[in-house]
């Protein structure tokens, strides 16, 4: 009877320890969010980084493990890590983008085209569901400034108001 207790009790600790983890960002790759966005049309996030930026990682510690952040960003969003400097090739519509050495680090030319050649690290990009470009935000977010701009881009108030007026408007929730 001792046996079936303690069993009991790891199971129970286990469940409950599955059953408390946060909700996280479900990260995609941009060729997966695209083949998603054909089936189901979402907006697109792209989180800009790169592995040597101290922000980009405050930024994913603070405000992407928010669970309040990551439900409404899966929900409402194909989200994508893009590694600025990745070494491999990545073709979008028919378009092979390559990595280009550069001095100590080089970078993914698809960074550039993204950033309209502005390396900046972290920038958010935000594409509608027909994967055009509605906005790049460079630099870190933090959760109570992210979330005006999550709900301005997936609900679709930059099609009806501008920003200030909005965020003038907006209640944080998160």
């Amino acid at each position: 009877k001792m046996k079936r207790i303690g069993l009991f009790s790891v199971v129970l600790f286990f469940g409950l320890q599955t059953f408390a983890q946060k909700e996280e960002v479900k990260w995609l790759g941009l060729e997966e969010a695209l083949v998603l966005n054909k089936e189901n049309p979402k907006k697109i996030l792209i989180d800009v980084y790169t592995n040597w930026c101290y922000y980009c990682k405050v930024m994913d510690k603070k405000t992407y493990s928010n669970p309040k952040i990551a439900n409404y960003i899966n929900t409402h969003f194909y989200p994508v890590k893009f590694n600025a400097e990745q070494k491999e090739d990545l073709t979008i519509n028919g378009k092979t983008y390559k990595y280009i050495s550069s001095g100590r680090r080089g970078y993914n030319a698809f960074a550039v085209a993204l950033l309209e050649g502005k390396l900046s690290y972290p920038t958010t990009v935000f594409f509608d569901d027909k994967a055009e470009v509605i906005s790049r935000l460079p630099g870190y977010l933090d959760i109570k400034s992210f979330e005006p701009i999550l709900v301005y881009i997936a609900e679709n108030h930059y099609n009806t108001s501008n920003w200030s007026d909005f965020v003038n408007t907006y209640k944080n929730t998160f």
